[in-house]
């Protein structure tokens, strides 16, 4: 039998692994095929024609400095299964590069939906867009709640002076990208660098916590939080600022970046900001500092897209667009810091 063989992916290798770690997991040939939708790893769905798992590995060409990322991956939704936040349960490690070409981890499939625009939202109606978007908070509220040391993750990551060393990371980035002028990009970030807030007690941080990177179920709440390559140890409120601005309209038609802030019954920022304010118990009275960071960084992740497209070395459709949108960011930036 000719097993499907998708590229980065060898089922009957894999097969072959969990059959000696996880013997009687797998009940007949496995066959896989790639999700289509994910920016850096790769994921997987692989079945036996009965069960289904997925399987996470780093993009085709990266080998050893990607490692990390897959341990790191599985050791938090490992940490985390045993919580409240709904992760998938992980299955297997594999650090051996020899079985699929570099490391990876197997987790179950979880049933869901991923929801990436207002255009997806809207067959759900007001009231039930509402009720997911709300989950989303709740279930962030549950994230920020784990004690890192209870769940093993006290070592995950070094959350003295993160803004700082996050705000100069994201500076780095736009210099390494710069090949036209940027009006009020360097202004946002010196503003930023004077107004830093002191941080609240750390958290496990997801680092990219929106609502396309959860699976909601049937009944709108969510299933399974994905995605956890850029998790760490930090401020928690840097997720709620992610989590605010990407409610908030970009007030720009045929954007290549979408947003589901337009959907009938979204809640705007104020109500998901009230929201973790309450459940959490935190001060957000800096959100507008956390906001305004989340504009500054995706400003600096479009022009980083931006300046790849003028190389030649961006594949597919809407990256010609991207750069128009990255003049919006620095304003919608500069404008929430002003008005907090």
């Amino acid at each position: 039998m000719v097993a499907d063989h998708p590229p980065g992916l060898d089922p009957d290798r894999l097969r072959g692994l969990l059959d000696r770690e996880r013997p009687g997991l797998v009940r007949g040939p496995l066959t896989g095929r790639l999700i289509e939708g994910g920016r850096s790893n790769l994921t997987y769905i692989v079945s036996d024609g009965v069960s289904q798992w997925v399987v996470r590995r780093p993009p085709l060409g990266h080998v050893l400095a990607t490692a990390h990322d897959m341990k790191r991956e599985h050791r938090v939704i490992s940490a985390l299964h045993r919580t409240k936040v709904p992760v998938p349960r992980p299955v297997l490690l594999c650090e051996d590069e020899e079985v699929l070409g570099a490391p990876f981890y197997v987790m179950e499939f979880v049933p869901g939906t991923p929801y990436r625009t207002a255009e997806q939202l809207a067959p759900l109606g007001p009231e039930r867009t509402r009720g997911a978007v709300l989950s989303l908070v709740d279930t962030l509220v549950d994230l920020h709640a784990v004690d890192p040391d209870e769940v093993g993750l006290a070592d995950f990551g070094r959350p003295e002076g993160f803004l700082d060393r996050q705000l100069r990371r994201w500076g780095k980035q736009l210099d390494a990208s710069r090949n036209r002028d940027l009006a009020g990009i360097d202004e946002l970030h010196a503003a930023l660098g004077r107004e830093l807030p002191h941080s609240p007690a750390p958290a496990v941080v997801h680092g990219d916590y929106r609502l396309d990177n959860v699976l909601i179920g049937e009944n709108d709440r969510i299933t399974a939080v994905l995605d956890w390559e850029m998790s760490t140890l930090g401020d928690p409120l840097t997720d709620l600022g992610l989590l605010v601005m990407y409610s908030m309209p970009l007030g720009m038609s045929d954007s290549p970046v979408s947003t589901t802030a337009e959907a009938p019954g979204h809640p705007d920022p104020a109500e998901i900001v009230e929201r973790y304010a309450a459940r959490s118990g935190r001060d957000v009275s800096a959100i507008s500092w956390y906001t305004a960071f989340a504009w500054f960084k995706l400003a600096v992740i479009l022009e980083g897209i931006h300046y790849r497209y003028t190389l030649g070395q961006t594949v597919g459709r809407g990256f010609d667009r991207i750069g128009d949108l990255v003049p919006v960011f620095i304003e919608h930036g500069l404008t929430t810091l002003q008005e907090g």
